[in-house]
């Protein structure tokens, strides 16, 4: 099965496990059981803040100390969730859809049965406990949103679309939205080349920058970019001469997060080939002079043996990073990758995550929040 195939798959599958768990989920609030399992929790000092994932088999927004205990299932998506973000200020969660399900639509696994069971994705919202979910890019807003992130500081969101070859961003209520950078230009009922396929986004506000990944095929293809956070004078998404391609070359990267006081980049790898394929790695965000993006030598690879790996957020305060894979692993290290630990396991596919530093304001035992066991 190719790569669409294969995850068109983890959503086919998705849909039976939705009504698993919605059953579960139902009968008066009833405590649901799950097969997720706690395994090596840390320290109790490290218990501060929250950690916000996603189920991209179950369509589920989930939450979790992190050390892994009081797991929650906090809402169900209404797609294909794949990148999160939170703002304890205001109390939301935002996911990203990368798709939306048609009804009675008709397709198998598969490019074609992919583009005939499955529309455009969208950006929803809801309250830290899970109510009032919210659609705040619509269906047709974007096209395949994956990762995303926020700008507290201006009130903006960010996501990189991958079919759709671009970098976008909004307003928090989903208004106003635009492209930033275009890498390609969509075909209608076309792949597209991999190499364009937008995936990861992180910001770095300090210089008004933000960085992105570009997926790639199983080739070793893909790439991490950076630009300024607004488009040049004159100059359009397509064709900005201020984009500098940091690597290239890489095994799939996917998310990013950013350490902008140490000026380092982390990264995850979700397949590809060689040592550096299923990882974990970071890298200086600035690059020595006169470098060869394909040939930098100053990348280090922390975590290898992920099951193709998603998401990944930092907890620089606490010197620590939290990542996921689609085998339905939340990890936790040392930003250095000593001390890696598997916080839960058998959680279904598991992409986005986001460390919240600090209480969990607003999400509190209300009725729409599910303790799972």
């Amino acid at each position: 099965m190719g790569w669409i195939g294969r995850r068109a798959g983890f959503v086919f599958r998705a849909l039976a496990a939705s009504a698993i768990l919605l059953a579960m989920f139902s009968a008066g609030g009833a405590l649901a059981k799950s097969k997720a399992k706690l395994a090596g929790a840390i320290a109790p000092s490290a218990t501060t803040g929250r950690l916000y994932f996603l189920d991209t088999h179950g369509r589920q927004v989930m939450s979790a100390n992190p050390d892994g205990s009081d797991l929650k299932m906090l809402a169900q998506a209404g797609g294909s969730p794949d990148g999160i973000a939170v703002d304890v200020a205001s109390g939301h969660v935002y996911w990203t859809n990368m798709t939306t399900f048609r009804e009675n639509a008709e397709g198998d696994e598969g490019p074609g049965g992919w583009a005939a069971r499955f529309g455009p994705g969208s950006l929803e919202r809801a309250d830290l406990d899970g109510s009032n979910v919210t659609t705040v890019v619509p269906s047709g807003g974007t096209f395949r949103p994956k990762q995303m992130t926020i700008d507290l500081r201006d009130a903006k969101l960010y996501w990189s679309d991958r079919e759709g070859m671009r970098v976008m961003r909004s307003n928090l209520d989903g208004s106003d939205v635009e492209t930033l950078v275009e890498t390609g230009q969509r075909v209608e009922g076309q792949r597209g080349d991999p190499k364009d396929y937008c995936v990861g986004i992180a910001l770095d506000l300090t210089r008004n920058e933000m960085y992105w990944t570009q997926r790639g095929d199983r080739s070793n293809d893909g790439s991490i970019q950076r630009v300024s956070v607004n488009i040049p004078k004159g100059e359009d998404p397509a064709h900005r001469t201020d984009i500098q391609v940091l690597f290239d070359g890489l095994p799939e990267p996917v998310d990013l997060a950013l350490d902008p006081k140490t000026r380092t980049m982390y990264w995850t790898s979700d397949g590809g080939a060689g040592p550096a394929a299923d990882t974990v790695s970071r890298a200086p965000m600035d690059p020595p002079a006169g470098y060869d993006p394909a040939h930098r030598k100053d990348q280090q690879i922390l975590v290898s043996g992920l099951r193709e790996g998603i998401g990944i957020s930092l907890d620089a305060n606490h010197g620590r990073m939290f990542f996921t894979d689609l085998g339905g692993n939340v990890y936790s290290a040392n930003l250095d990758g000593s001390n890696e630990k598997i916080l839960l396991s058998d959680m279904g596919g598991l992409t986005g995550i986001v460390y919240v530093d600090g209480a969990p304001v607003g999400e509190s035992a209300s009725a729409p929040t599910r303790q799972v066991k």
